[in-house]
């Protein structure tokens, strides 16, 4: 099958694709319906090309990342308000129930009711346009396969609004790797200098500053709106490729669902239009006909089968957003339950689990990280959410006639909230307290802090795997074995990690295994390694004569210590390396009580993600 894919490249394996991002990213494995699909985040960018590298869709843009995309009938609900017993104001973040300007005072957002009146035909005479400007960001992306350098710097183009107080709403794919970020204004010719506050991956909102005081004169912050309904007018507004000036494009509603986001690894409502986002749309408002927000562009579906879809983050998303990083003066994330949950829609099934009535899903698997193992027990049945009562797929009442997934419950929390479960466990019902954080993945799909950690011992270079690093260094060299644990095993203890030996800069202390590369250091000289803090902790305090590596499959590595010591400088010189370990290894090493208290745990077992549920009987929440 042939496809024209302008912003995105991917890869077909039976049903599984590969999704990419159009501007950086992290990789993950996605099933579709489609035998051939992208869901592409919308910048522009530019950046000059290695050599033998290849071109990936359109020219001017570069596809480092991999999203993901998924349409199973237990994940696609929608969002915006609860019905049944819920009352409205149960969870904490039920809180965008208004609309209007996003306003700060003494440390608070606060949200303006006051509508603008505004008619379709006079938009571009709007004055609201003006609070849409162009993103000019500089990117510098670490290389993970040598992390301690980073791969030549690139540019993009994206758009972003103003909500006020200084500050800007923009994707935070636009922003990813940023060395730089410039904004200018409608009818401007003067780029300012904008600050990053906060990014957030899981949703991909970032929120900018822009401190010059020129650059705000005579501007207006929008409005935000309410959650629109199916059919609604929508006008999206941004800078996309094609012209320097600002464009528009009309459409309407044609979905609203839990969506996959395509630069994180997270599944958050979306509103699906059928308006033309392109490159360069990317964090650029889409309007109501009040000329109200209701939320921010951000990412396209394409597929042969299907034209025109193009989704919008819907101001409840950005809500929460805002109000984290207003609760935390940081944003800590989308919570999650950590349980893989199975729907009880078989009679027996139900019977056999002595559930009487037609609710409630089953509880597959617990995460070892996650504060529901301590509640919950595999084989339990979850039958309601803070009085919510949850069906026998997995959903809940939604507005007036709808229905929505379950843990979109779940995501109107914040991080430390606590929730309520009603179970049935063994027949009986009962009611349980559980503690809402965000995941812990063993294998992070971005790296915080900008840089990879690393450590080189003896010219043996340790780091550890992130789905950036099996990007970059290709699935196919990372090895099944390792693929699997990736995408299957959970992490057992906060801070763990899978280290892997990336490759052996070959020297005489190392002869004879310099063939080496991307294989998982589990031991070492006996002890088992929890992290790459914990192995440069291991080795520094090493009085052994032997350095020993235990890997897979009982592979032994053995070093003379005092002689991978002495040749440590020498190799750092030859291979033009400044420094043996990252500044992060040079910190202290704190053991955890939570890290001693770890069990070891097989994998492979389920699924990580809700991406890689085969079927719609499963889901991870």
């Amino acid at each position: 099958m042939a496809m024209a894919v302008a912003n995105c490249c991917f890869s077909v394996v039976t049903s599984t694709v590969k999704f990419r991002c159009c501007v950086p990213s992290q990789p993950y494995l996605a099933t579709s319906q489609h035998s051939i699909a992208s869901v592409t985040c919308k910048a522009v960018v530019n950046r000059r090309r290695r050599p033998g590298e290849h071109k990936e869709g359109v020219s001017q843009k570069k596809s480092p990342g991999k999203s993901k995309d998924k349409r199973s009938s237990l994940h696609d609900e929608d969002d915006d308000g609860i019905s049944g017993k819920r009352n409205a104001g149960k969870s904490q973040s039920m809180a965008f129930k208004s609309s209007g300007t996003q306003r700060k005072n003494k440390k608070e957002f606060k949200f303006d009711m006051k509508e603008q009146q505004f008619e379709p035909q006079n938009l571009k005479d709007a004055a609201f346009l003006d609070a849409v400007v162009k993103v000019y960001c500089t990117h510098t992306e670490p290389d993970y396969s040598l992390p301690w350098q980073k791969q030549r710097q690139y540019t993009s183009t994206g758009s972003a609004f103003m909500i006020g107080n200084g500050k800007l709403l923009t994707n935070a794919h636009c922003v990813e790797y940023y060395t730089q970020v410039k904004v200018k204004r409608r009818g401007d010719d003067t780029k300012y200098v904008a600050k990053v506050l906060a990014r957030g991956v899981d949703c991909d909102i970032a929120l900018l500053s822009v401190e010059s005081e020129e650059f705000w004169e005579g501007a207006e912050p929008l409005k935000f709106g309410h959650l629109p309904r199916l059919q609604d007018a929508v006008t999206v507004v941004g800078y996309p490729l094609g012209g320097d000036t600002i464009s528009v494009t009309k459409g309407v509603v044609s979905r609203i669902e839990v969506t996959s986001y395509a630069h994180g690894s997270s599944d958050l409502l979306g509103i699906q239009i059928d308006a033309a986002i392109n490159p360069g749309n990317s964090g650029g408002p889409a309007f109501n006909d009040q000329g109200e927000c209701i939320g921010v562009a951000f990412q396209v579906y394409r597929s042969e089968e299907v034209e025109n879809i193009g989704y919008v983050i819907p101001t409840t998303v950005v809500s929460h957003f805002l109000k984290d990083y207003e609760r935390n003066e940081k944003y800590t994330g989308f919570p999650s339950l950590g349980v893989m949950l199975q729907k009880l829609e078989n009679p027996a099934l139900r019977a056999c689990l002595k559930v009487r009535s037609n609710e409630g899903v089953l509880v597959r698997r617990v995460e070892p990280t996650a504060d529901a193992n301590r509640v919950l027990k595999e084989g339990d049945v979850i039958v309601s959410f803070d009085d919510v009562h949850v069906g026998c797929e997995g959903t809940v009442p939604f507005r007036s006639n709808e229905r929505i997934a379950f843990r979109y419950l779940i995501s109107q929390k914040f991080a430390g909230d606590e929730a309520e479960l009603g179970i049935i466990r063994a027949g009986s019902f009962m009611k349980v307290q559980v503690v809402l954080n965000p995941r812990v993945h063993l294998v992070p799909y971005h790296v915080d802090g900008g840089q990879p950690s690393y450590i080189i011992i003896a010219g043996l270079v340790f780091t550890p795997l992130s789905e950036p690093l099996i990007e970059e260094e290709c699935e196919g060299s990372i090895g099944l074995k390792l693929l699997a644990k990736s995408r299957y095993s959970l992490a057992r203890f906060k801070g763990e990690q899978i280290v892997i030996l990336s490759q052996v800069l070959a020297n005489e202390v190392n002869f004879g295994y310099e063939d080496m590369s991307n294989q998982q250091v589990l031991k070492f000289n006996g002890t088992q390694i929890k992290n790459i803090h914990h192995l440069a902790h291991l080795v520094d305090s090493c009085k052994n004569r032997y350095l020993v590596f235990e890997f897979e499959d009982n592979y032994l590595v053995v070093l003379e210590r005092e002689a991978a010591s002495a040749c440590s400088s020498h190799i750092l010189k030859d291979y033009g390396i400044p420094s043996e370990r990252s500044s992060d290894l040079s910190e202290p090493y704190v053991d955890s009580l939570e890290d001693n208290q770890a069990v070891d745990q097989d994998f492979g077992n389920s699924t990580v993600t809700n991406l890689e549920v085969g079927f719609d009987g499963l889901l991870w929440t």
